[in-house]
């Protein structure tokens, strides 16, 4: 017991931070991720809901923000969902090629 407040008044004298210190405020809260940001924003539309009602409306809110996220596509990401879709079906070497003609020619 000597030995380990010793230490801890050595390394309080150096300027070391105790290993079980709180970290500061400003690391322990960090931006959420949109995803996070999404499920939050669906929880606090279904609070009070309990059990498989709850597990349903959450599931519908975020099939909803997924599905408006997607709604937002860039003209690339438009193309390519646009060929992928006249290339359905086709596989390896052939869908490739396809892919690349229908992009190409877009």
């Amino acid at each position: 017991m000597k030995n380990r407040s010793s230490l801890i008044l050595l390394l309080a004298m150096l300027g070391v931070p105790p290993v079980f210190a709180t970290p500061p405020a400003a690391t322990a809260s960090k931006p959420q991720s949109a995803q996070q940001q999404r499920m939050a924003t669906c929880a606090a539309a279904n609070k009070g809901k309990k059990g498989d009602e709850y597990k349903a409306a959450q599931s519908a809110c975020l099939k909803a923000d997924s599905t408006a996220a997607n709604k937002a596509r860039t003209p690339q990401q438009e193309r390519m969902a646009t060929c992928s879709a006249q290339n359905k079906g086709k596989k390896g070497n052939d869908y490739k090629a396809a892919q690349s003609a229908c992009l190409k020619g877009a």
